[in-house]
This record gives structure tokens, C-alpha cells and sequence, in this order.
């Protein structure tokens, strides 16, 4: 079992070598969950995760011997960046064990710390299997992203800072994948502050912790944004400590994620990676848990591939009626397009794309469809617009713009 005397230790052997992250009041969640919200900035690391923690105080525990061997880690993307980053900065050689699945970004990074990345497996589970097949083929030590006492104790770390900057806390709310982050905080959490209430947080196209917890037999597996959470398999050491110390684990959708991804950008100014916003999902989930409560969030990775990134932030938009498609019939004849741009000057909008449709069946040989989308103000706006091209005979439909519409 790992104590508070071990996290305590943990933060000695890291002081220096990882960022202290700020806990700031973030104000614009506030207003956006009803609850009062404190983040923790892990994203500021030099890796951008909390993952350095736990890898710090595993790489200065090994002996000469061990260091000379050298180092095997399996992980999506984080837990290989902070194992690269530790090992480089104390010349332990390091081989990192990737799912093929994982961004290009966090290749890069890792290889650019100095690791040795082998792609290998769809999953995390399938890339442990190869690792523990290299590990004892070339003699490595083995450094496990989530199933380690020092792991544990380096990421519990993150609560002993919160509850020191922030000792009114309420509530945490921390993402789990395999464990390591939420185990080590509820143990120094509930050590410093027995009151203080623990939910955890998965995507729920993994649920493998609730599963775990509840006995429940929930399918894990598919395409989520939150891939460093994406577990099937929870730590035998983590799983016991979830069960006495978190009282609830909440399953986020990927709209919910997705959302909670662009809120940290647009709100807060932060960049947040799925699983690192996974925390603020749970709130949007569930607002009336949260509400009126200081809730203290792990902003815990901000590793996310740009082009994702710019993906949801459309989407989003999308979502708001901020961006708006509309298909019309037209006749099709000079001059129609230039009506139609100046109906939209005049009320306020900005055209983004314009797409002819002239062999559609379902208009006159004469017609034409066209479909627009625009930059609207809101959903009011749009629905003016709307009724604009309604007035004048176009037949408007709303359309998808290249994203789905819900």
C-alpha cells in the first residue's frame, strides 16, 4: 500500500527536477459548470502532462546497474514523454512501447526526448504485451505507466500541492485510465483532508474501472479523443485503492469531451488533450453534482494533435449555430449567387463555402441547388437567416457543414 509518507518522500525526490504547477481559480468554468473552479495547470510541465511525476521518482529509485540496462515503458503518448524526458536527463537508455493508434505529436515528442519508439498493437494492452516481451528478451526494467508504488506516490503529489494552495477544496475530479493518477491523489487527498470527496472519470468507450468497481460488464474499445485514458486493463495496485477512496466514476461521451477539449481553449486559454479535459466533462455530465461545491480539476495533459484541435473547435461552433449550412433551390440564372451574398450582407453574416448542385432530379432543368454555410452569431441569427432565404423562395434546408449536426 502506498502512504502519505511515501508521497512525501516522492515530492522530495522530484523538487527541482518537475514543475510546481499553479492551482488557479478559473473564473469563465465557474460561470460554465454553476460550481467554483480551481485547475491545476499539469499541462505546463515540460512534457505537458503530470505523467513526469511518477516517471521521475521511478528513474532516481533504479540502482547504477539497473540505469546501465536501461528502461521499457508501454504507453499513448504521455507516460513515453516523461520516461524519455527522466531517462535522457539521467543518461538510462529507454525503449517505449507505442499503440500504433497513438498521435503522430506524441511519436515525435518522445523520439525527440531521446526514446526509442517501437509502434506496436491497437491498444495500450496490446502494446504492454510487446514490451514485456522486449523486457525480458534484452534484460530492461520495466516501467509501468500506472501499476507501480513509485508511480503511484509521484502522481499523488499533484493533491498534496492542490490541498496546500487550496486546503477549501470540496471535490476532485480526476481522470482514470489505468489508475496511477487517481490513486496516488485519493490517497494524499484523503490523508490531508478526510472529508474531501474523490470522483473519478473515464471515457466511456473504456470503462474499464467501472467495470471493475461495479462488476459491471460495459464493452471497452473504439475511437475516443481521450486516448490517454483509453485503458481495458486497471492496475491490481490501483483498483483497491479506487474502491476504498473514490465515490463515484462518471463515463463521459466524446461530445462531452470534445466540448469540455474547446472550452479549456476558448474559456480558459489552456491547451487541453481529451483525457485532460475528461475532468470538466464530468462536470458538464453532471451539473447538479457539482453545483455550489470548490472543485478542484487536473488539467493533466495538453498533448493533442493540432489538427484534431482545430477539428473541434469547427465542430463546436457547429454545435452553437455559430457555424450554419443551408441547402437552397434556386433558378439558375445570372445573378442569383449575388443576391444571395448581399441577403447575407445585409444581415450580418460571413460566408465561408458556396458548392453548385445542377444535376440533382429534384429540381427543374432550369434550377439548381446550392448549399452555403456561414458564420453566424448564434442560433437566433441563423434562424433569421433562414427565413430570409425562406421569404425569398429559396426552400431552405439545413444542412450539415462537413460535421454532424446534433
Amino acid at each position: 500500500m502506498v502512504t502519505l509518507a511515501d508521497i512525501e518522500t516522492a515530492r522530495r525526490t522530484i523538487a527541482g527536477h518537475v514543475l510546481r504547477t499553479p492551482l488557479l481559480a478559473a473564473p469563465p468554468l465557474s460561470a460554465l459548470t454553476g460550481a467554483a473552479v480551481f485547475v491545476k495547470y499539469e499541462n505546463l510541465q515540460v512534457t505537458n502532462s503530470f505523467k513526469e511525476r511518477g516517471a521521475c521518482v521511478k528513474l532516481a529509485a533504479l540502482s547504477a546497474e539497473e540505469r546501465r540496462r536501461g528502461v521499457i515503458a508501454m504507453s499513448a503518448g504521455n507516460h513515453a514523454q516523461a520516461v524519455a524526458y527522466h531517462a535522457r536527463r539521467l543518461a538510462i537508455p529507454a525503449t517505449i512501447v507505442m499503440p500504433v493508434t497513438t498521435p503522430f505529436v506524441k511519436i515525435k515528442a518522445t523520439e525527440m526526448l531521446g526514446g526509442t519508439v517501437i509502434l506496436d498493437g491497437e491498444t495500450v494492452a496490446e502494446a504492454q504485451t510487446r514490451a514485456e516481451v522486449i523486457a525480458s528478451a534484452a534484460n530492461l526494467v520495466w516501467v509501468h505507466p500506472y501499476d507501480d508504488p513509485q508511480i503511484i506516490a509521484g502522481q499523488g503529489t499533484i493533491a498534496l500541492e492542490m490541498l496546500e494552495d487550496s486546503p477549501e477544496l470540496d471535490v476532485l475530479v480526476i481522470p482514470i485510465g489505468g489508475g496511477g493518477l487517481v490513486a496516488g491523489c485519493a490517497i494524499a487527498a484523503r490523508a490531508k483532508k478526510p472529508s474531501i470527496e474523490i470522483v473519478g472519470v473515464e471515457a466511456a468507450l473504456y470503462p474499464s474501472m467501472w467495470n471493475a468497481v461495479r462488476k459491471g460488464s460495459r464493452p471497452c474499445g473504439g475511437a475516443t479523443l481521450a486516448e490517454g485514458i483509453a485503458v481495458t486493463n486497471v492496475g491490481k495496485l490501483t483498483l483497491p485503492i479506487v474502491r476504498d477512496c473514490v465515490s463515484d466514476i462518471i463515463l463521459v461521451d466524446e461530445a462531452l469531451i470534445e466540448r469540455a477539449v474547446n472550452a479549456f481553449l476558448t474559456l480558459q486559454k489552456a491547451m487541453a488533450e481529451g483525457a485532460g479535459a475528461a475532468g470538466l466533462a464530468a462536470m458538464l455530465a453532471e451539473p447538479d453534482r457539482f453545483r455550489g461545491r470548490k472543485v478542484g480539476l487536473i488539467l493533466c495533459g495538453g498533448n493533442i494533435d493540432p489538427r484534431i484541435l482545430a477539428s473541434i473547435m469547427v465542430r463546436e461552433l457547429e454545435r452553437a449555430d455559430r457555424i450554419a449550412s443551408f441547402r437552397l433551390t434556386i433558378p439558375d440564372r445570372p445573378g442569383i449567387l449575388g443576391q444571395i451574398a448581399t441577403t447575407l450582407g445585409e444581415l450580418g453574416a460571413n460566408i465561408l463555402s458556396v458548392d453548385h448542385h445542377r444535376l440533382f432530379l429534384d429540381v427543374p432543368a432550369k434550377g439548381a441547388k446550392l448549399d452555403v454555410t456561414v458564420e453566424t452569431r448564434d442560433a437566433a441569427h441563423a434562424e433569421e437567416i433562414f427565413r430570409a432565404f425562406a421569404a425569398a423562395g429559396y426552400q431552405p434546408v439545413h444542412m450539415p457543414s462537413g460535421t454532424a449536426r446534433e
